[in-house]
């Protein structure tokens, strides 16, 4: 009964954040700030793991092509379609939730905790709308730009250590980035991205913004939605793959 006690709370609490903001001007300058610190204050370790993955998978599917007579452009053609795939959105997403996600639970949590959300309530602010809107629509847009980034530098990260280990040659690694390349996966990943985005947002809000007690309960908050989201995560990379591929 819990679980859906819970559920019920959740579409409650999104019903108060989806209302239209009370000060326009107020809602864009907090949702320029949320970009800022989610979006491109993610920019960095985006692009370091990125790279790294990169390399990794090209290692790993050069070292996995035992038969010589497949062509080692299918090298360069598995780190593009693995990274476009999964590891740019739904990997990526895994490790923002950890980031992002811990980030939004804590801040709102140490919010409740102080009473500055009742505060808000008191002064007739609508408080889930004013705190975890801008945070919601800054993840849902900014994700599609962490995944492109991480495509883009994953790419990169194969191409310096493909030829550098001589697994294979810059000329092969390029006509497998190129070969029979699919514009949908990319379309697919995309949508991905967005529902991920919203997840990641949206789920530690949630357990921030329902926390009671003090510091120790707004840690094991922080904690209990990086699980979830996680779970979700997945869950929702399982049906969007089946609708989309079945």
């Amino acid at each position: 009964m819990k679980i859906f006690e819970s559920i019920g709370d959740y579409c409650v609490l999104m019903a108060k954040v989806f209302k239209k903001p009370q000060k326009m001007s107020v809602f864009w300058e907090h949702l320029l700030n949320e970009i800022d610190k989610l979006g491109v204050g993610s920019m960095r370790i985006v692009m370091v793991i990125s790279i790294f993955m990169g390399g990794i998978l090209t290692l790993q599917v050069s070292y996995n092509l035992t038969n010589p007579f497949m062509p080692k452009y299918l090298i360069g053609l598995g780190n593009r379609d693995t990274l476009i795939l999964e590891f740019s959105s739904t990997i990526l997403a895994l490790i923002l939730a950890g980031k992002v996600g811990s980030n939004i639970a804590t801040e709102i949590g140490s919010m409740r905790v102080s009473e500055q959300i009742d505060s808000l309530d008191i002064m007739g602010v609508n408080s889930a709308s004013y705190l975890i809107l801008p945070k919601i629509i800054a993840c849902i847009v900014f994700n599609p730009v962490l995944y492109i980034l991480s495509v883009a530098t994953g790419i990169v990260g194969g191409a310096i250590v493909g030829p550098v280990t001589g697994v294979v040659s810059m000329g092969d690694y390029v006509e497998g980035l190129v070969h029979t390349f699919n514009p949908f996966y990319v379309t697919f990943s995309f949508i991905k991205s967005l529902v991920f985005g919203f997840i990641i947002a949206s789920i530690p809000a949630y357990y921030g913004y329902n926390v009671k007690g003090g510091a120790l309960e707004v840690g094991k908050a922080s904690t209990d939605s990086v699980v979830l989201s996680s779970i979700l995560i997945l869950c929702a990379d399982l049906v969007i793959t089946q609708l989309f591929f079945k």
